[in-house]
């Protein structure tokens, strides 16, 4: 149920977000101008936040053995990770009240150099959390490399830099993919990347996604099929095999 749920999630994820924006528009506002409604609306609001951000533990776990096949990129994708789509609803309702008592306390004159500290701060958190979790796809196979985003800085590891990834001794479900190179200079980093030398697995599998980079590194003569459901098939049944 949970794993259908975070599948419908992850799928939907930009009308989940929207509906989440919504939401807490609504209750921004009515801390701010109506107290009242405010108030009525704090315990629901606040059992749904505890109730989806439990939901994001329990989604972290989820890590299935797929990509998601995207042929106009073309590429082969880790799944959109659901955990960050209910990471981010989790944390809207708090920022919105956070945000409606700073409209409140402006309106009776009572602002305070910490309180805005403190709501621009959630607004720059909650912003960070919504636009990772509208992203989606982070990782990417493509037929050029690898590349790994996330929403302040990437990393493109072109096959030419053959890498090798490495699953740690008796990690059960890690939650990073090391690698090494044997040419390092080739490597592009962006921005803040997430991590120098790994890939995020909180999605995937990530022994899974371990043997697909070895086979394109050993297999160069596939790596411009990468995007198209035929070699999606063809890289399933290899991987099988092994």
């Amino acid at each position: 149920m949970i794993s259908k749920v975070s599948a419908a999630a992850a799928r939907h994820r930009h009308v989940v977000l929207l509906l989440g924006l919504l939401v807490a528009g609504v209750n921004a506002a009515a801390v701010g101008f109506a107290p009242s409604l405010g108030e009525v609306l704090f315990t629901p609001l606040l059992l749904l936040a505890l109730a989806v951000l439990i939901l994001s533990v329990i989604a972290v776990g989820i890590r299935p053995a797929s990509f998601v096949v995207l042929p106009p990129v073309p590429a082969f994708a880790t799944p959109a990770p659901a955990w960050k789509v209910f990471f981010a609803l989790g944390f809207l309702g708090p920022g919105s009240a956070s945000v409606g008592a700073l409209v409140r306390s402006a309106r009776e004159g009572m602002v305070s150099t910490l309180d805005l500290v403190f709501t621009i701060s959630w607004l720059a958190l909650l912003a960070l959390l919504v636009v990772e979790a509208w992203r989606g796809h982070e990782m990417q196979l493509r037929p050029d490399g690898i590349r790994h985003r996330w929403v302040l800085g990437s990393l493109t590891v072109p096959w030419e830099a053959l890498p090798t990834a490495h699953v740690a001794p008796g990690a059960d479900r890690p939650s990073r993919l090391r690698m090494t190179f044997a040419e390092p200079l080739l490597v592009r980093r962006r921005g803040l990347p997430w991590s120098w030398n790994a890939l995020r697995t909180d999605s995937i599998d990530a022994r899974f996604l371990a043997a697909a980079i070895r086979h394109y590194v050993g297999h160069p003569e596939h790596r411009a099929a990468i995007g198209s459901q035929a070699e999606y098939r063809r890289l399933l049944a290899a991987l099988a095999a092994v």
